[in-house]
């Protein structure tokens, strides 16, 4: 699996979107660690879990 993301990226996940806005601080393998703005830091599985890039509306 390629992942398309790199640090700073901004994120969401789209299976739960209440989380907010998270900002990507590292990828080590499948292992993602978001800070996201409203529950804190996770580490996804990018193989279980699809983030989106957040889009900001023009």
């Amino acid at each position: 699996m390629i992942i398309e993301f790199e640090p700073g990226d901004k994120v969401i996940n789209p299976l739960n979107k209440d989380w907010g806005i998270g900002q990507i601080q590292s990828i080590i393998n499948n292992k993602i660690t978001v800070n996201f703005q409203n529950v804190g830091k996770k580490v996804i599985n990018a193989e279980n879990i699809g983030l989106e890039k957040f889009k900001k509306n023009a």
